[in-house]
């Protein structure tokens, strides 16, 4: 089984400019799909006392995990950096595959699959490369574009949260000086002029919790409090999609979707917290946070667990999690319960369902950060963040709004309320009665799944559609020239691939590019236990000279 083996800094830093100058493209992205900002809008919005440019970012995932994978979300618009939930169990055996995209999204993957300390360097890592980017000159971003926001996540129980090697991670995240300091002396010659480029010491302070499901009510409260409290965080508590109670959640999924080949798990309801446990507790932290001068909010929402009834995921997994168009509903109905109860006094953060049609949208309703994972692993990948951003430039400019909050009061018709507080409510309580209805989200609608041939994968043979690239949250599948096959080939970098499936979901050949195609490692002995696949060694080298 194949597993993450992240890159030194200096070779990612070489590949991203070099191939900027070589390809006008980075880590496989083409220029033309980076977001780089228009002065005629204003995107900015506030987070928990942080200013980011935009309202997008990544949700805590696959796209949020390797250094390169967080450079391409900022690449694609997100100034909200939800970064890949951590935990002090990093040893986990994750299924493969484990994502499985064809419809609507499931997934059996819910936590790191790097150590934590790779998971702090590779935060770091990104970071750093995001300073070297914007310093360098090389993007045209609009004045202010580059306010990035890194929000940690993590899980999953407080006993793990103080244990030391996660105090140690929150630490790290609180003072990266060691681990910048040492990055920076891995800079590339040729990049010697921007080794000095400003660096906060402090990569983040705020958190997302990640409760999961089945986290005793009282326990998230105890978690966050300690937050709060030790940490000095802000914190979003990130909360679960069975807080609709076992019949609203039926009613919207079965009746009125039509999803009705899911199962939701009858313990899912037992063991996550009901709906006014959320809401006390909710409360009694938002006091506890103003009294110390901090930050709480919530998401909307967590994936949904249903019972494992694909064929994808090995049958040894019981469960599987729903992310995509069904959850979007799901979650907007909790966006209007929970604002029919607290009003504008907590900030909601939004992840479910988003793409280009509804981004517009999420952000009308003042959610912040509106973050996206399903859309992103679909064909375009990365690239899709720039269609979200010229939708909202669409609707933007037919309300005649150049700000956000401009935005927030005309999104649906320019006689909205001039109170942003009451322009939030009022744009809630219409789109979920729209989105509820929208046709776009019910199980006919996403029962289409991607075409295949009917023709088996070969090493040096495909049609050639590109789409393994994109679809790769980690970079690991690139295309090479080949004089006497397909003009166009497809290999596989090894250390970029957790064998996760996405790339054969979007195959329209049968196999998988991740399986079938040749593989590339740089070391040694990881290509040595990965016999007898077809693979490929390259010396370290000649990836780094």
């Amino acid at each position: 089984m194949a597993e993450l083996a992240p890159l030194p800094f200096g070779v990612l830093a070489r590949r991203m400019f070099r191939e900027l100058e070589r390809r006008e493209a980075i880590f496989d992205l083409p220029a033309r799909k980076f977001v780089l900002g228009d002065a005629r809008r204003d995107l900015a919005v506030r987070f928990h006392g942080h200013q980011a440019a935009t309202p997008f970012g990544p949700a805590a995932g696959p796209n949020t995990q390797l250094a390169q994978n967080i450079v391409l979300s900022w690449l694609a618009g997100g100034r909200i950096m939800e970064l890949k939930t951590v935990q002090v169990k990093d040893d986990l055996v994750i299924p493969r595959p484990c994502i499985d995209m064809q419809t609507v999204g499931y997934n059996v993957e819910w936590s790191q699959e790097l150590k934590l300390e790779q998971s702090l360097e590779e935060y770091v890592k990104a970071a750093l490369l995001i300073r070297l980017l914007v310093a360098s000159g090389r993007l045209p971003l609009a004045p202010g574009f580059d306010r990035t926001v890194f929000d940690m996540s993590v899980g999953y129980d407080l006993a793990g949260i103080k244990s030391e090697r996660v105090q140690a991670f929150l630490a790290g995240m609180a003072d990266a000086t060691p681990i910048v300091n040492r990055l920076r002396r891995e800079i590339p010659a040729e990049l010697g002029h921007l080794r000095d480029v400003d660096m906060p010491a402090r990569l983040s302070d705020t958190l997302t919790l990640s409760t999961f499901h089945g986290c005793p009510p009282d326990e998230i409260e105890r978690i966050v409090d300690f937050l709060l409290r030790e940490r000095q965080l802000s914190c979003v508590i990130k909360l679960n999609p069975t807080l609709l109670g076992k019949d609203e959640l039926h009613r919207l999924l079965h009746e009125r979707l039509g999803y009705t080949d899911l199962t939701v798990p009858d313990e899912a309801f037992d063991k996550d917290a009901k709906w006014q446990q959320a809401v006390d507790f909710t409360g009694r932290l938002g006091d506890t946070a103003a009294s110390l001068g901090f930050g709480l909010g919530v998401k909307f929402s967590n994936t949904l667990i249903v019972e494992n009834h694909r064929q994808m995921f090995p049958a040894s997994e019981p469960v599987m999690y729903l992310s995509g168009p069904p959850l979007h509903v799901l979650a907007i109905n909790l966006v209007h319960r929970f604002r029919r109860i607290f009003g504008d006094r907590f900030p909601i953060s939004f992840s479910a369902g988003i793409e280009r049609a509804n981004f517009p949208d999420a952000v009308a309703l003042g959610l912040v950060p509106v973050t996206a994972c399903s859309d992103l692993l679909k064909p375009g990948g990365y690239a899709r963040g720039f269609g979200c951003f010229e939708e909202l430039a669409k609707r933007m400019d037919d309300a005649g709004a150049a700000t956000v909050d401009d935005f927030i009061r005309r999104a649906y018709g320019s006689d909205g309320p001039a109170d942003l507080a009451a322009a939030k409510l009022r744009n809630t309580q219409r789109y979920v009665e729209r989105a509820t209805a929208d046709p776009r989200y019910v199980a006919e609608k996403n029962r289409r799944v991607p075409r295949k041939l009917g023709r088996q994968l070969q090493l040096f043979d495909c049609v050639s559609c590109d789409k393994c690239i994109a679809v790769c949250p980690n970079d690991a599948n690139f295309a090479i020239a080949l004089p006497r096959a397909q003009p166009r080939q497809f290999i596989n970098f090894a250390d970029f691939c957790n064998d996760c499936g996405n790339c054969d979901v979007f195959c329209p050949e049968d196999g998988g590019p991740y399986l079938l195609k040749p593989r590339v490692f740089v070391d040694r002995a990881r290509w040595a236990a990965d016999a007898p696949r077809d693979a490929i060694l390259i010396e370290a080298d000649a990836v780094t000279g």
